[in-house]
Protein backbone atom coordinates (compact mmCIF):
# COMPACT_ATOMS: atom_id res chain seq x y z
CA UNK A 1 0.00 0.00 0.00
CA UNK A 2 3.09 2.87 0.89
CA UNK A 3 4.06 2.06 -2.62
CA UNK A 4 0.91 2.69 -4.45
CA UNK A 5 0.93 5.88 -1.91
CA UNK A 6 4.17 6.81 -3.41
CA UNK A 7 3.65 6.47 -7.09
CA UNK A 8 -0.44 7.89 -6.65
CA UNK A 9 1.94 10.40 -5.25
CA UNK A 10 3.91 11.37 -8.23
CA UNK A 11 1.11 10.70 -10.63
CA UNK A 12 -0.81 13.49 -8.92
CA UNK A 13 2.22 16.03 -8.35
CA UNK A 14 3.08 16.07 -12.01
CA UNK A 15 -0.13 16.58 -13.17
CA UNK A 16 -0.80 19.25 -10.70
CA UNK A 17 2.33 20.65 -11.03
CA UNK A 18 1.56 21.23 -14.85
CA UNK A 19 -1.77 22.60 -14.07
CA UNK A 20 -0.42 25.03 -11.62
CA UNK A 21 2.19 26.22 -14.36
CA UNK A 22 -0.17 26.46 -17.02
CA UNK A 23 -2.63 28.58 -14.89
CA UNK A 24 0.33 30.59 -13.65
CA UNK A 25 1.71 31.33 -17.07
CA UNK A 26 -1.50 32.14 -18.69
CA UNK A 27 -1.98 34.34 -15.56
CA UNK A 28 1.97 36.41 -16.02
CA UNK A 29 0.47 36.59 -19.69
CA UNK A 30 -2.46 38.25 -18.95
CA UNK A 31 -0.34 41.27 -16.42
CA UNK A 32 1.42 42.10 -19.54
CA UNK A 33 4.27 40.36 -17.47
CA UNK A 34 7.63 40.26 -20.35
CA UNK A 35 8.56 37.18 -21.60
CA UNK A 36 12.13 37.73 -19.76
CA UNK A 37 10.34 37.90 -16.80
CA UNK A 38 8.20 34.98 -16.84
CA UNK A 39 11.40 32.78 -18.26
CA UNK A 40 13.30 34.63 -15.56
CA UNK A 41 10.58 33.70 -12.34
CA UNK A 42 7.67 31.45 -13.77
CA UNK A 43 9.88 28.67 -15.04
CA UNK A 44 12.28 28.23 -11.88
CA UNK A 45 9.50 28.71 -9.41
CA UNK A 46 6.68 26.38 -11.31
CA UNK A 47 9.11 23.48 -11.80
CA UNK A 48 10.30 23.86 -8.19
CA UNK A 49 7.00 23.56 -6.90
CA UNK A 50 6.84 19.99 -6.04
CA UNK A 51 9.83 20.45 -3.81
CA UNK A 52 8.44 23.35 -2.08
CA UNK A 53 5.08 21.65 -1.60
CA UNK A 54 6.45 18.12 -0.55
CA UNK A 55 9.28 20.16 1.59
CA UNK A 56 6.94 22.55 3.29
CA UNK A 57 4.53 19.03 4.46
CA UNK A 58 7.56 16.96 5.21
CA UNK A 59 8.65 19.92 7.71
CA UNK A 60 5.54 20.55 9.37
CA UNK A 61 4.93 16.72 9.57
CA UNK A 62 8.06 16.79 11.60
CA UNK A 63 10.31 14.89 9.27
CA UNK A 64 13.13 17.39 8.42
CA UNK A 65 14.93 14.78 6.78
CA UNK A 66 12.54 14.43 3.74
CA UNK A 67 12.68 18.24 3.50
CA UNK A 68 16.42 18.53 3.44
CA UNK A 69 17.17 15.16 1.64
CA UNK A 70 14.57 16.68 -1.05
CA UNK A 71 16.27 19.68 -1.94
CA UNK A 72 20.09 18.45 -1.64
CA UNK A 73 18.82 15.09 -3.59
CA UNK A 74 17.18 17.38 -6.45
CA UNK A 75 20.06 19.55 -6.91
CA UNK A 76 22.42 16.56 -7.71
CA UNK A 77 19.97 14.65 -9.71
CA UNK A 78 19.72 18.17 -11.34
CA UNK A 79 22.96 18.24 -12.61
CA UNK A 80 24.14 14.80 -12.99
CA UNK A 81 21.08 13.35 -14.20
CA UNK A 82 19.01 15.82 -16.03
CA UNK A 83 22.07 17.93 -17.38
CA UNK A 84 23.61 14.36 -18.30
CA UNK A 85 20.56 12.87 -20.18
CA UNK A 86 20.25 16.24 -22.25
CA UNK A 87 23.91 16.72 -23.28
CA UNK A 88 23.55 12.98 -24.67
CA UNK A 89 20.22 13.74 -26.63
CA UNK A 90 22.02 16.89 -28.07
CA UNK A 91 25.19 18.60 -26.89
CA UNK A 92 24.29 21.64 -24.11
CA UNK A 93 24.76 25.17 -25.35
CA UNK A 94 25.32 27.81 -23.47
CA UNK A 95 25.14 31.70 -22.74
CA UNK A 96 28.12 32.99 -21.62
CA UNK A 97 26.41 35.63 -20.39
CA UNK A 98 23.67 33.55 -18.42
CA UNK A 99 26.51 31.43 -17.19
CA UNK A 100 28.25 33.96 -15.28
CA UNK A 101 24.92 35.91 -13.47
CA UNK A 102 22.83 33.18 -12.50
CA UNK A 103 25.49 30.13 -12.55
CA UNK A 104 27.01 32.42 -10.34
CA UNK A 105 24.20 32.60 -8.18
CA UNK A 106 23.83 29.25 -8.30
CA UNK A 107 27.17 28.90 -6.87
CA UNK A 108 26.66 31.23 -4.54
CA UNK A 109 23.32 29.70 -2.96
CA UNK A 110 24.98 25.89 -3.00
CA UNK A 111 27.97 27.36 -0.79
CA UNK A 112 25.17 28.81 1.37
CA UNK A 113 23.17 25.90 1.45
CA UNK A 114 26.97 23.47 2.28
CA UNK A 115 27.56 26.51 4.98
CA UNK A 116 23.92 25.74 7.21
CA UNK A 117 24.50 22.45 6.48
CA UNK A 118 27.83 22.40 8.57
CA UNK A 119 25.65 24.47 11.33
CA UNK A 120 23.42 21.24 11.13
CA UNK A 121 20.35 23.69 11.74
CA UNK A 122 18.67 25.81 9.33
CA UNK A 123 16.69 28.40 11.61
CA UNK A 124 13.99 30.81 10.73
CA UNK A 125 16.22 33.78 10.48
CA UNK A 126 17.93 31.96 7.94
CA UNK A 127 15.27 30.59 5.69
CA UNK A 128 13.81 34.61 5.73
CA UNK A 129 17.26 35.71 4.21
CA UNK A 130 17.45 33.03 1.62
CA UNK A 131 13.73 34.37 0.83
CA UNK A 132 15.00 37.92 0.87
CA UNK A 133 18.68 37.02 -1.15
CA UNK A 134 16.14 35.51 -3.65
CA UNK A 135 13.60 38.65 -3.72
CA UNK A 136 16.72 40.95 -4.33
CA UNK A 137 18.36 38.82 -6.68
CA UNK A 138 14.68 38.33 -8.64
CA UNK A 139 14.85 42.56 -8.93
CA UNK A 140 18.37 43.14 -9.44
CA UNK A 141 18.24 40.40 -12.84
CA UNK A 142 15.16 42.11 -14.07
CA UNK A 143 16.29 45.45 -14.08
CA UNK A 144 19.10 44.47 -16.01
CA UNK A 145 16.93 43.04 -18.19
CA UNK A 146 14.64 45.59 -19.12
CA UNK A 147 17.97 48.28 -18.63
CA UNK A 148 20.46 46.29 -21.00
CA UNK A 149 18.94 43.58 -23.33
CA UNK A 150 21.71 40.85 -23.48
CA UNK A 151 22.22 37.17 -24.19
CA UNK A 152 20.38 36.60 -20.50
CA UNK A 153 17.38 38.43 -21.36
CA UNK A 154 17.03 36.55 -24.44
CA UNK A 155 17.45 33.19 -22.23
CA UNK A 156 14.65 33.97 -20.43
CA UNK A 157 12.70 34.85 -23.28
CA UNK A 158 13.20 31.13 -24.70
CA UNK A 159 12.12 29.72 -21.48
CA UNK A 160 9.14 31.10 -21.55
CA UNK A 161 8.22 30.21 -25.22
CA UNK A 162 9.60 26.75 -24.68
CA UNK A 163 6.61 26.57 -21.65
CA UNK A 164 3.44 25.11 -22.57
CA UNK A 165 0.32 26.55 -24.15
CA UNK A 166 -1.20 28.55 -20.99
CA UNK A 167 -5.01 28.73 -21.61
CA UNK A 168 -6.27 32.24 -23.16
CA UNK A 169 -9.39 32.52 -20.63
CA UNK A 170 -8.43 34.85 -17.16
CA UNK A 171 -11.34 32.53 -15.00
CA UNK A 172 -9.57 28.93 -16.54
CA UNK A 173 -6.43 30.13 -15.77
CA UNK A 174 -7.22 30.72 -12.25
CA UNK A 175 -9.32 27.32 -12.33
CA UNK A 176 -5.75 25.73 -13.34
CA UNK A 177 -3.67 27.50 -10.52
CA UNK A 178 -6.26 26.34 -7.84
CA UNK A 179 -6.72 23.15 -8.71
CA UNK A 180 -3.02 22.67 -9.46
CA UNK A 181 -2.37 23.76 -5.79
CA UNK A 182 -4.89 21.61 -4.16
CA UNK A 183 -3.37 18.71 -6.44
CA UNK A 184 -0.08 19.61 -5.26
CA UNK A 185 -0.86 19.26 -1.37
CA UNK A 186 -2.65 16.02 -2.11
CA UNK A 187 -0.50 14.19 -3.72
CA UNK A 188 2.43 15.60 -1.49
CA UNK A 189 0.51 14.30 1.23
CA UNK A 190 0.16 10.95 -0.20
CA UNK A 191 3.91 10.51 -1.90
CA UNK A 192 5.12 11.78 2.39
CA UNK A 193 3.11 9.14 3.63
CA UNK A 194 4.20 6.44 1.31
CA UNK A 195 7.67 7.24 1.12
CA UNK A 196 7.79 7.13 5.10
CA UNK A 197 6.01 4.02 4.87
CA UNK A 198 8.66 2.36 2.65
CA UNK A 199 11.65 3.72 4.45
CA UNK A 200 9.80 2.35 7.82
CA UNK A 201 9.13 -0.87 6.21
CA UNK A 202 12.84 -1.68 5.21
CA UNK A 203 14.58 0.24 7.90
CA UNK A 204 16.10 2.61 5.70
CA UNK A 205 16.80 6.14 7.11
CA UNK A 206 14.19 9.15 5.86
CA UNK A 207 17.38 11.13 4.84
CA UNK A 208 17.98 8.52 2.34
CA UNK A 209 14.59 8.18 0.96
CA UNK A 210 14.43 11.90 0.56
CA UNK A 211 17.78 11.83 -1.53
CA UNK A 212 16.53 9.01 -3.55
CA UNK A 213 12.90 8.05 -4.76
CA UNK A 214 11.65 11.80 -2.90
CA UNK A 215 14.40 14.07 -5.38
CA UNK A 216 14.16 12.01 -8.26
CA UNK A 217 10.43 12.34 -7.98
CA UNK A 218 9.92 15.77 -7.58
CA UNK A 219 12.39 16.45 -10.41
CA UNK A 220 10.21 14.93 -12.92
CA UNK A 221 9.04 18.23 -14.36
CA UNK A 222 12.75 19.63 -14.91
CA UNK A 223 14.18 16.31 -16.18
CA UNK A 224 10.89 16.98 -18.96
CA UNK A 225 11.57 20.54 -19.43
CA UNK A 226 15.06 19.44 -20.61
CA UNK A 227 14.48 16.38 -23.10
CA UNK A 228 12.29 18.76 -24.58
CA UNK A 229 14.61 21.72 -24.67
CA UNK A 230 17.30 19.49 -25.92
CA UNK A 231 15.07 17.67 -28.40
CA UNK A 232 14.15 21.27 -29.66
CA UNK A 233 18.33 21.92 -29.70
CA UNK A 234 17.47 24.65 -27.36
CA UNK A 235 20.51 23.81 -24.98
CA UNK A 236 20.57 27.26 -23.49
CA UNK A 237 16.92 26.88 -22.11
CA UNK A 238 17.66 23.45 -20.89
CA UNK A 239 20.95 24.38 -18.95
CA UNK A 240 18.87 27.77 -17.41
CA UNK A 241 15.82 25.99 -16.53
CA UNK A 242 18.72 24.08 -14.26
CA UNK A 243 20.29 26.55 -13.60
CA UNK A 244 16.87 28.19 -12.29
CA UNK A 245 15.58 25.40 -10.45
CA UNK A 246 18.68 25.06 -8.12
CA UNK A 247 18.29 28.52 -7.03
CA UNK A 248 14.97 28.23 -6.61
CA UNK A 249 15.32 25.07 -4.92
CA UNK A 250 17.81 26.30 -2.06
CA UNK A 251 16.85 30.02 -2.02
CA UNK A 252 12.88 29.80 -2.36
CA UNK A 253 12.29 26.21 -1.26
CA UNK A 254 14.42 25.52 1.34
CA UNK A 255 14.01 28.99 2.67
CA UNK A 256 10.45 29.38 3.09
CA UNK A 257 10.15 25.41 4.81
CA UNK A 258 12.86 26.93 6.97
CA UNK A 259 11.36 30.20 7.81
CA UNK A 260 7.78 28.39 8.39
CA UNK A 261 9.33 25.39 10.47
CA UNK A 262 13.26 25.66 11.28
CA UNK A 263 14.88 22.26 10.28
CA UNK A 264 17.56 20.08 11.78
CA UNK A 265 19.76 18.59 9.37
CA UNK A 266 21.14 14.75 9.65
CA UNK A 267 24.70 13.99 9.77
CA UNK A 268 25.17 12.02 6.90
CA UNK A 269 23.38 15.01 4.37
CA UNK A 270 25.68 17.13 6.52
CA UNK A 271 28.95 15.07 6.10
CA UNK A 272 28.51 13.40 2.41
CA UNK A 273 25.58 14.83 0.55
CA UNK A 274 25.65 18.63 0.92
CA UNK A 275 29.72 18.21 -0.46
CA UNK A 276 28.41 16.02 -3.47
CA UNK A 277 25.91 18.91 -4.33
CA UNK A 278 28.23 21.24 -4.27
CA UNK A 279 31.12 19.45 -6.04
CA UNK A 280 28.80 18.44 -8.73
CA UNK A 281 27.71 22.40 -8.83
CA UNK A 282 31.33 23.22 -9.70
CA UNK A 283 32.05 20.72 -11.62
CA UNK A 284 28.68 21.25 -14.08
CA UNK A 285 29.63 24.88 -13.77
CA UNK A 286 33.01 24.17 -15.23
CA UNK A 287 31.80 22.64 -17.92
CA UNK A 288 29.52 25.25 -19.23
CA UNK A 289 32.40 27.76 -18.84
CA UNK A 290 34.40 24.86 -20.81
CA UNK A 291 33.84 26.35 -24.69
CA UNK A 292 30.15 27.34 -23.31
CA UNK A 293 28.63 24.19 -24.13
CA UNK A 294 28.13 20.35 -22.65
CA UNK A 295 29.10 17.54 -24.79
CA UNK A 296 27.80 14.59 -25.07
CA UNK A 297 31.27 12.85 -23.34
CA UNK A 298 30.87 15.01 -20.64
CA UNK A 299 26.87 14.34 -20.75
CA UNK A 300 27.84 10.55 -20.00
CA UNK A 301 30.13 11.44 -17.99
CA UNK A 302 27.69 13.35 -15.70
CA UNK A 303 24.92 10.52 -15.48
CA UNK A 304 27.58 8.03 -14.82
CA UNK A 305 28.33 10.08 -11.79
CA UNK A 306 24.49 10.14 -10.61
CA UNK A 307 24.90 6.05 -11.13
CA UNK A 308 27.65 5.94 -9.27
CA UNK A 309 25.71 8.71 -6.48
CA UNK A 310 22.78 6.68 -6.20
CA UNK A 311 24.68 2.97 -5.71
CA UNK A 312 26.65 4.94 -2.75
CA UNK A 313 22.95 5.64 -0.88
CA UNK A 314 21.99 1.98 -1.79
CA UNK A 315 25.17 0.60 0.24
CA UNK A 316 24.55 3.45 2.62
CA UNK A 317 20.84 2.10 3.00
CA UNK A 318 21.75 -1.40 3.36
CA UNK A 319 24.84 -0.91 5.85
CA UNK A 320 22.14 1.03 7.97
CA UNK A 321 19.45 -1.66 7.88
Amino acid sequence: MDLIYFIAGLVILGFAGEATLRGAVGLAQRLNISPAMIGLTVVGLGTSLPELVVCVEAALDGKPDLAVGNIVGSNISNILLILGVGALIFPLACDSRSVRRDGGAMIIATLLCAGLGVMGYIPAWAGLGMLALLGAFLCWSYVRDRNDRNEATELHEREAEDLPDAPKSLSINIIYVVVGLVGLTGGAALLIDGATGIARGFGVPESIIGLTMIALGTSLPELFATVIAALRKHGDVAVGNVIGSNLFNILGTLGATAAIQPLSVASDIASIDIWVMLAATIVAFQLMWTEWKISRIEGAILLCAYIGYIGSLIVRGVITV
